[in-house]
Formats: C-alpha cells, sequence, structure tokens
C-alpha cells in the first residue's frame, strides 16, 4: 500500500462487497452526518444510517454505494463497514429500485390501519437512496 492509501472494505450479512487496499478517502453516512475518512485517521467508530457511500482510489477512479445501516470502523489504516445491505452503483437495478419506490409511496398514502407507517417510510428511504446511487446522484 502507498503511504496516502488505506484499506477499505465493505461487508454485509451475505457477502463481501468491496475489499479494496488502494483507497485514498470515503465519504460515508453516519447517523450525525456525512464523515470523511483519509489515511491514517484517527481510531473511529460510528453508526451509520442509509445514505450513500462514495470512495476514491490512488489511481484516480471513484465508486459509490447505496447502504442503509450498520457500522463503521477505522483502525490502524482500515475503514471497515458493516452494512445491514450494500450495493454498487453499477450493481443496482434502476427499475427495480424505481418500482420499490412507487411500491413504498403507495402504501404511505393509504393510510389504512393495517399499514406500518414506521416500515413504509424506511423502505421508501432506502429505495430512493437506491434510485439516486444509480442516477448517480
Amino acid at each position: 500500500m502507498a503511504e496516502n492509501t488505506f484499506k477499505l472494505e465493505v461487508i454485509t450479512p451475505d457477502r463481501v462487497v468491496l475489499s479494496d487496499d488502494g483507497v485514498v478517502s470515503v465519504t460515508a453516512p453516519g447517523v450525525e452526518g456525512y464523515m470523511g475518512v483519509l489515511a491514517n485517521h484517527a481510531p473511529l467508530m460510528s453508526a451509520l444510517t442509509v445514505g450513500k457511500l462514495d470512495f476514491r482510489r490512488a489511481d484516480g477512479s471513484a465508486g459509490a454505494m447505496a447502504i442503509s445501516g450498520g457500522f463503521l470502523e477505522v483502525f490502524e489504516n482500515k475503514v471497515t463497514v458493516l452494512a445491514e445491505t450494500a450495493e454498487l452503483a453499477t450493481e443496482i437495478d434502476l427499475e427495480r429500485a424505481e418500482r420499490a419506490a412507487r411500491r413504498a409511496e403507495e402504501r404511505l398514502a393509504v393510510h389504512a390501519s393495517d399499514v406500518d407507517l414506521q416500515r413504509a417510510q424506511a423502505a421508501l428511504q432506502r429505495a430512493l437512496n437506491r434510485v439516486n446511487v444509480a442516477r448517480g446522484r
């Protein structure tokens, strides 16, 4: 690893989404707001929320992913993200994400007593995040 790089690992219960040791920066959606991490960052642990995780590599390329909750740890020049879900922008099926957003919006519009509002709002937030990440926003 070069002096200004670190390792980024993004792991979900299902798989290792990313393992890259040539990363120079990460921006992640912490529960208190977005946070940035560069090489040789002080140790840190934070809860994450639904949002976009951006990263840049030493070769100038960049990547993004939609994540929904979890934790981020920075320790010994390594960033580990344990996420409930994570998808690289290139993996997101935009049409499917848009359908999920429409379904969640329809559930919220019904106002029926059998609709779990918190669950529908969370589903809408996750779906809109996937749509935005897939569209490069």
